[in-house]
């Protein structure tokens, strides 16, 4: 059996997998909240860009400031002002492509076998959530691109985020990023997808303000149909299956005491900490900065 032959057997048994465990989903009637772009085999990257616009009857563009969420306002509601959020954490969500970002990554001892897998079997052979397993993964920074996919009439109807290893150029996550309300929400959640052959995982976040101004986006229901994370498999004929997956994540995104702007990112599997990644984000591009590369150690 040639490598290629295994991984397509590997490939397939995932998906399977996550049919077994998953529950039929009507993604054009009662479960259309789940529909969000996939892709076709093969490595992923921004190969879903296309057919996503496609979908939208729209195009894809490309803008140097262009944000995740054109305005945080439109997740207003119960429990959320954006206009109570720090200008600098609106700004970078709204303007995201004037942003540039380092990161550190710290592993559980537990978890970090586990992700050394993934990574191996999935994350650099498909490009995609290929989270960073050894500090020095991310040591020369992380190179993002935001293009957004805009509708016939020029809206934006999610906006990729694409983050590269500046050292390397691999896509560590190729990401869509939407507003979506869940079934029975008082107000929309941020809404992230990985494409995927077949299918993809999605995330529904819950935004909400902290009293210093901070953002934190999190994923604590386990309920179907709330905020958390799900693997979507597609079948033929427009068959479909969706299963939760045990990943709780957390988000926040603040200034720290010296004015800079953070991210705090902790994923959990089940109720262990399994990973804490950390970011700074700084405005203008790499090479307006005073330090354009930084040499980044574990937290």
């Amino acid at each position: 059996m040639t490598a290629d032959t295994a991984y397509r057997v590997l490939d397939a048994g995932t998906r399977a997998f996550w049919r077994t465990v998953g529950r039929r989903v009507d993604l054009d009637g009662e479960h259309a909240w789940l529909r969000a772009p996939a892709a076709e085999a093969g490595v992923i990257g921004p190969s879903w860009l296309d057919a996503a616009a496609a979908a939208a009857s729209g195009t894809v563009e490309r803008d140097s400031e262009r944000g995740l969420v054109p305005d945080l306002a439109v997740l207003d509601g119960p429990g959320f002002r954006a206009d109570a959020l720090s200008p600098q954490v609106r700004d970078f969500y709204e303007h995201t492509g004037a942003w540039t970002m380092d990161a550190w990554s710290s592993w559980s001892a537990l978890f970090q076998p586990g992700g050394m897998l993934v990574e191996h079997l999935f994350g650099r052979r498909l490009q995609q959530l290929a989270l960073p397993v050894q500090p020095l993964d991310v040591s020369h920074g992380i190179d993002s691109e935001i293009v957004g996919i805009v509708d016939g009439d020029g809206r934006q109807v999610s906006a990729a985020w694409l983050r590269r290893l500046r050292r390397t150029g691999q896509f560590l996550f190729s990401g869509a990023y939407a507003v979506r309300s869940l079934p029975g929400s008082a107000r929309p959640s941020v809404h992230v997808t990985f494409p995927l052959e077949k299918g993809n995982v999605q995330v529904f976040l819950r935004p909400e303000v902290r009293a210093d101004g901070a953002l934190v986006l999190s994923s604590s229901s386990r309920a179907f149909g709330g905020d958390g994370a799900y693997v979507v498999v597609h079948g033929a004929s427009g068959a479909a299956w969706a299963a939760r997956a045990p990943i709780h994540e957390e988000f926040v995104v603040h200034v720290d005491d010296r004015g800079e702007l953070r991210t705090d990112h902790e994923l959990r599997v089940g109720r262990a900490r399994a990973l804490r990644l950390h970011y700074r984000m700084r405005r203008g591009k790499v090479g307006q900065q005073d330090s354009s590369t930084s040499i980044l150690t574990s937290r």
